[in-house]
């Protein structure tokens, strides 16, 4: 069953283009997410493969979902009201993932951070629980924490962190981007795409990100904020789509966005 349900996410070529629609959780109706029916309505027209959202989103727009593959997010922490980031802890069991349609659980891990050691085995307890239904399970794995300092953004730290997923049973790994990347995909033995991050000014920077992960081995993305805060949302994920999927060069994609 596991296998069944990474396959509503990778295509026959063996990549995934994820949007990510969970900011809300933290953040509330930012840009782009105030009415999430339109969002994914623009998505699935621009020819995105799956979602990463939240149990209330998958709940309420379960019908505009259907086309997609559906990734839930499972763990949660401290939002943007708050003074800082606290350990995350888990919201959302495998047995919410089932009732929805889910074919994934997300959970973040932190190596290397203040919360490394709750992040690990919240994502250890998760690998153990989905398994046992077949459901699968992507591991966020960010070392130091979304806020972390360069020291911990470098090669040998990513590349350690996408496997430390791995070796704690992750089906997928998501992980920022680095120079070398064909390293990072290299040393582990699930597929690795590459988290989206903060938005970026210039589209075209974006897309030579996703062009040059997809060369050195990766197996795609889950970008969310330089997709649905795009000046056309449609058009972006058709962009990105074309790389992924359609072996487009990077200004082959920039025309597709007019």
């Amino acid at each position: 069953m596991t296998t069944r349900r990474l396959h509503h996410l990778f295509k026959s070529d063996g990549r995934a283009f994820i949007v990510a629609m969970d900011h809300g959780a933290l953040d509330g109706p930012m840009p782009g997410l105030e009415r999430p029916a339109q969002t994914i309505e623009r998505i699935i027209a621009g020819g995105a493969d799956a979602i990463l959202t939240t149990y209330g989103v998958a709940r309420t727009f379960a019908k505009e979902l259907a086309p997609l593959g559906l990734i839930l997010r499972s763990d949660g922490g401290a939002t943007g009201l708050g003074s800082g980031s606290g350990p995350s802890s888990i919201q959302f069991t495998v047995e919410s993932a089932l009732r929805l349609g889910a074919d994934a659980l997300a959970v973040c891990a932190y190596p290397g951070s203040a919360h490394e050691e709750n992040s690990l085995l919240n994502l250890a307890r998760t690998v153990e629980t989905a398994h046992a239904w077949g459901m699968a399970v992507l591991a966020e794995m960010v070392p130091g924490g979304f806020d972390s300092s360069p020291e911990f953004r470098t090669l040998k730290s990513i590349r350690a962190a996408a496997r430390i997923g791995a070796e704690l049973g992750a089906d997928v790994i998501k992980c920022p981007y680095v120079d070398g990347f064909e390293s990072v995909v290299g040393g582990t033995y699930v597929p690795v795409v590459i988290l989206g991050g903060a938005r970026q000014g210039n589209e075209s920077d974006m897309l030579l990100k996703i062009k040059a992960a997809v060369d050195a081995g990766g197996a795609g993305v889950a970008v969310g904020r330089n997709i649905w805060q795009a000046a056309d949302t449609t058009r972006m994920t058709a962009a990105v789509s074309a790389i992924l999927h359609g072996g487009a060069t990077i200004d082959e994609a920039m025309r597709l966005l007019g």
